[in-house]
């Protein structure tokens, strides 16, 4: 999404998921595509630590870390470790730190997170099967993961513009604060962030909004090569993600859609197997699910626990999709963050290019990979309306709904 926002920019900005794939010529801006964000902080830090040294080798000037838009994360979360890193590999603080993404209904204000106009307490990331977030409060949420003080710059201080907010970062700074988190009640309050950002070499770690309002002030504009042409055939939709909004979204496709109990089989290649023995049997575009309702998730979190009904269900679909590309298929449409990371490591790609924003909104990209060209649509789980995969199957089937 982020290197879509910038690509719409004028920002190339190719997309790396593994630290040896080449970046290409003519970037503007790199996007590393780790998957630290539900691993223990230990491993954690190796991986982000690894990314930061390739980017910097790569000429980056400036490094930030992107979190979701929510912040997900629990007392032993990552996102506090990872903003000490980036502070100690800088040699300054404060950390900037900014969450919410308000064109999608995540703002921060006064320090609290909302989602969809509800604290966020009281909204679905409550639920979240690995990163419950039952604290609106990020200052004190975020204060547990780090030793360092955590201070705020308020909406009522940014919305008097950039010499404002200055004024208080650097009140913040002689105190001793450590990170500064950064109101985003609206889009004003991410603009003044930016420029605030913009104008100091600090570490960032923020959500999509700070990331490429910063990035499209400091990057040169420019274009590189052009992605590789789309291939043709079929969609497949793999849904790793639970809850209401994909739940929704599956029951609104026009396809086949088999869904996997996740503790059907003791063995999860068997579960593979049957998916690809049952995809075989399709004459078009289809979906394969681990999706499930609040009661299917306690029964496979009660066999499993939360980490391991997720880690299984990411290893079970990252391993369809390697069999099906195995077998020629070449366009796919993830719902899941921690799944698309699971199906772009199973089926080899090391890079891709993000598209601007389009018919789909944001989360098209173009990639190599088996010496072919890959057409992906990777979409958070809890975002789209209920028609998100049924357009996903259309647009990447080259057809209008």
């Amino acid at each position: 999404m982020v290197a879509g926002m910038l690509e719409g920019g004028g920002v190339s900005c190719p997309v790396l998921f593994r630290p040896e794939a080449g970046a290409g010529d003519g970037a503007g801006a790199l996007i590393a595509a780790a998957r630290s964000r539900t691993v223990p902080p230990a491993v954690a830090l190796d991986e982000i630590a690894l990314w930061h040294d390739r980017l910097v080798a790569a000429g980056c000037a400036r490094i930030a870390y992107k979190a979701c838009a929510s912040f997900d994360s629990t007392a032993q979360g990552n996102i506090g470790p990872a903003a000490d890193l980036l502070a100690e590999r800088a040699g300054r603080r404060p950390v900037l730190m900014s969450a919410g993404f308000p064109r999608f209904g995540a703002t921060v204000h006064q320090g609290y997170l909302f989602y969809r106009q509800r604290l966020v307490s009281d909204s679905i990331k409550r639920l979240d099967p690995l990163t419950p977030m039952e604290d609106p409060d990020l200052v004190r949420h975020l204060g547990r993961q780090t030793p360092h003080r955590v201070g705020l710059v308020g909406h009522l201080v940014l919305r008097r513009g950039v010499v404002a907010a200055e004024e208080a970062l650097s009140a913040l700074a002689a105190e001793g604060v450590g990170h500064v988190l950064l109101d985003a009640s609206d889009d004003g309050d991410v603009a003044v962030s930016a420029d605030l950002a913009a104008g100091r070499d600090l570490p960032v770690v923020a959500s999509d909004p700070l990331i490429v309002e910063l990035a499209l002030r400091l990057c040169p504009k420019g274009t590189a090569e052009a992605p590789a042409a789309p291939p043709h055939g079929p969609v497949a939709v793999l849904a790793g993600s639970t809850g209401p909004v994909v739940m929704a979204q599956l029951a609104a496709l026009a396809h086949p859609v088999l869904t996997l109990d996740l503790l059907a089989e003791g063995d999860p290649a068997a579960l593979v197997a049957r998916a690809l023995d049952w995809a075989a049997g399709q004459g078009g575009s289809f979906a394969i699910s681990t999706a499930t309702d609040a009661a299917g998730l306690a029964l496979s979190q009660g066999a499993l626990g939360a980490a391991g009904a997720a880690r299984r269900a990411e290893e079970v679909l990252g391993q369809v999709a390697r069999g099906l590309h195995g077998r020629g298929l070449r366009r796919f449409a993830v719902a899941g963050g921690e799944t698309s990371g699971a199906v772009v490591a199973a089926i080899g790609l090391g890079s891709a290019r993000a598209l601007p924003e389009g018919p789909l909104g944001l989360g098209e990209c173009l990639g190599q990979a088996g010496g072919g060209p890959v057409w992906l649509f990777l979409k958070p789980g809890k975002l789209g309306g209920e028609d998100a995969l049924l357009r996903a199957i259309c647009h990447g089937e080259g057809r209008a709904r």
